[in-house]
């Protein structure tokens, strides 16, 4: 599962769709509710920052260009991308992967720094906590912190019991291509389609779920 940001052209500009899930184990609502807890902590310092629509959609979620480890700062990486849809700025380009300036200067409103120059495919991607951002949420990163760490002990034990499929095997994150998903009322989202085949998106705008057309379905088999 994965954040699905409400986009015509970037997968980081527009509104956050709504994303239905449930878990079939303990441990991933346990730290759903403090991802959860963490993004609302961003939220009282930035209060356009939109609803975090579906916390447990960070957890397994893998991107080169917004950071493979889950952590605090990886959040707040993706609370840069909830202002930016807020504010309807494209703050990525190639397909999500390249973070542009825009991108950078919501960064540094959010205590996230890029001492150096861009990446060549990813651009100012690799952001870091300041000094003070670290001040203001340890609390919040120590708590996460703590429920990462259960999590991680919670599935390594369960590994015999699993089975993630050749995603796990080749050391991918299993993302897959994106294909358009469209709603009744014009939106539309872009979509790994065995993302959408585990839950229903449902546009936040007319309450109807984001479908991929037949013609796009075709393409992509």
């Amino acid at each position: 599962m994965q954040i699905i940001w409400d986009a015509p052209e970037s997968e980081h500009s527009g509104t956050l769709a709504r994303c239905h899930y449930v878990s079939t184990t303990q441990t991933p609502p346990v730290l759903a509710a403090e991802l959860a807890q963490a993004w609302a902590d961003i939220q009282r310092y930035h209060p356009e920052l939109p609803d975090l629509a579906a916390p447990e959609s960070l957890i397994g979620e893998s991107s080169s260009a917004c950071g493979h480890e889950l952590s605090f700062e990886r959040l707040l990486h993706e609370a840069v991308h909830g202002i930016a849809a807020a504010r309807g700025i494209r703050d990525t380009s190639r397909a999500g992967r390249y973070h542009n300036r825009r991108f950078l200067a919501i960064a540094e409103e959010l205590g996230l720094d890029h001492p150096e120059e861009p990446h060549p495919s990813s651009g100012f991607s690799l952001v870091t906590l300041n000094p003070e951002a670290k001040r203001r949420y340890r609390p919040t990163m120590e708590r996460l912190q703590r429920a990462l760490k259960a999590h991680s002990v919670a599935t390594a034990s369960d590994t015999s019991r699993t089975f993630r499929g050749p995603a796990a095997r080749h050391g991918s994150s299993g993302g897959g291509v994106r294909v358009k998903a469209v709603c009744d009322c014009g939106r539309n989202v872009r979509v790994v389609p065995s993302v959408l085949a585990q839950a229903p998106i449902v546009c936040g705008g007319c309450g109807k779920p984001f479908r991929i057309p037949e013609v796009v379905g075709a393409a992509a088999s």
